[in-house]
């Protein structure tokens, strides 16, 4: 009889276990607060407000990171190429004035304007739109992405881009944007091809990429330096496509794509025998490494923005930001 009791008063306790977690789910329901698996569901990457909080809190960091010259300061909010180029410029700025920057002017973001792509799966990401106090008139695009409902927004990608540039983005009933697949089809490059492209252009030139100043000109500028009296310039082009170098896209109006992604890039500097390498200035010896005696190799990181248009057509490369990474004196 015992048994038989304990039995049933397992199956009492089981029962009203299952009743209270009944009871829970059905109050977390009606009271709005409801798991949402985001792998699985097509939801906007963030809301309007959040993207404006993730925007300030950037602003904030960056300002604190750049009077400290201190990358630990605003490590949390980049990511990806920006946090390369960022870094090393913290860190040569360091090196160079260990009490902070004395001429740290604030930036100031202002006019933000924010295209959310609505999508599944991570990484969610959204593109601000800003007028700064630095740059000229150009606009500050800023990539924002996170990996997780509970991970921070972090900056990926920073271009510079003239105003008139930006192009108009497709957009629904409720304005929020499509992110275009990595593979999509119909675009004059795939976004995933995009980085090993432009490196293969910058190498060799082609009809993929319209001219402009960051594909003809860019390369015409490298010929010349090529070869000077006592001076060898060598240069190596990279894709950088991995984790947090991912390219990303938006559908733009007419149903093309604006592609942000990533290369990686070499310029070796070789004096003939006699002569030297041009002295490099401060910034460049704080991430130098080994004796500069007759060949400075220098890596950069360079981010880019390019409109890649559907159904065929000349890639347009509308912004680049590049930062010197690391050097090595030979």
């Amino acid at each position: 009889m015992s048994r038989d009791r304990s039995r049933r008063g397992l199956r009492r306790r089981d029962r009203n276990a299952l009743i209270a977690a009944s009871l829970t789910a059905l109050s977390l329901t009606a009271s709005g607060c409801v798991v949402v698996h985001g792998e699985r569901e097509v939801l906007p990457a963030a809301g309007r407000a959040e993207a404006a909080r993730a925007l300030r809190q950037f602003t904030d960091a960056y300002n604190r990171a750049d009077k400290a010259y201190d990358r630990s300061l605003d490590a949390k909010h980049v990511t990806g190429a920006l946090a390369d180029i960022d870094g090393a410029r913290l860190t040569a700025g360091h090196a160079n004035s260990p009490s902070g920057n004395a001429n740290h002017s604030p930036l100031e973001l202002t006019d933000a304007k924010f295209t959310i792509p609505k999508k599944a799966g991570w990484p969610r990401w959204f593109v601000a739109d800003a007028k700064a106090n630095k740059g000229g008139d150009a606009r500050w695009l800023l990539v924002f992405t996170r990996d997780a409902l509970t991970g921070p927004w972090q900056v990926a990608y920073l271009t510079l881009v003239a105003p008139g540039d930006v192009p108009q983005f497709k957009k629904d009933a409720d304005g929020w944007a499509e992110a275009v697949p990595a593979g999509a089809e119909g675009l004059t490059v795939p976004p995933a091809e995009l980085s090993k492209d432009y490196a293969s252009h910058l190498k060799s030139g082609g009809n993929t990429f319209a001219d402009g100043p960051y594909t003809s000109v860019l390369r015409a500028n490298r010929k010349k330096l090529a070869k000077r009296p006592g001076l060898v310039r060598q240069f190596i082009d990279e894709p950088l496509t991995g984790g947090d170098y991912a390219p990303l896209a938006l559908r733009t109006a007419d149903g093309g794509a604006l592609v942000f992604f990533s290369t990686h890039h070499y310029e070796k500097q070789t004096a003939a025998v006699g002569t030297s390498v041009p002295a490099p200035n401060r910034d460049v010896r704080a991430l130098t490494k080994g004796e500069i005696k007759q060949s400075l190799t220098l890596e950069i990181v360079a981010n880019e923005a390019a409109l890649d248009p559907a159904g065929g057509g000349r890639v347009s490369v509308l912004g680049r930001v590049q930062g010197l990474t690391a050097a090595q004196g030979e």
